[in-house]
């Protein structure tokens, strides 16, 4: 445990940049939220308290989605491209690919990513689809998605030609 907070200190305070979820990440769960106290404000009328219990329920799954959504951060430093995410001790967690594994980086263009500049953006693994990165609502995506790009163009001038097989 110890290990893994020296970690993610040493993530944030080395990442050159760090990317969040856009407000269109909130935009869903408080759609679901809202219609299901719509269904709480129906109960309450035959039954208060079930009512204000499913109320108050649904109220504390809308504030903890917020914070859980809030947590998560995308890095970029030295090593790698990072996904810092959990609120609680046994969901807090890191996972990423390090440049030598990067692909490539994408984002998925349309008319609402585009107003609201929340792309869902795509780090690929060279060898391992699994361990891609797939991240949606990403603000200013289409910036990292260039900077990681230009990162791996400038990674692979900066390295020698082989010239063993000439």
């Amino acid at each position: 445990m110890d290990q893994q907070t020296n970690y993610q200190r040493y993530l944030k305070d080395g990442a050159e940049s760090a990317y969040r979820l856009s407000w269109t990440a909130y935009a869903r769960p408080a759609v679901v939220v809202l219609c299901f106290w719509m269904l709480a404000l129906s109960i309450h009328e035959t039954n208060r308290w079930a009512g204000m219990g499913i109320f108050l329920f649904f109220l504390l799954v809308l504030v903890g989605s917020f914070i859980a959504k809030r947590a998560v951060r995308l890095y970029l430093n030295d090593h790698g491209i990072w996904i810092s995410s959990g609120i609680l001790p046994w969901t807090k967690g890191i996972t990423g690919v390090q440049w030598r594994d990067v692909d490539g980086a994408g984002y998925f263009q349309g008319f609402l990513a585009w107003t609201c500049n929340s792309y869902c953006v795509r780090v690929g693994h060279r060898f391992a689809k699994s361990s891609e990165i797939v991240l949606r609502s990403v603000a200013n995506g289409r910036k990292f998605v260039e900077e990681v790009n230009r990162r791996l163009l400038e990674r692979q001038h900066a390295q020698p030609a082989d010239r063993t097989g000439t």
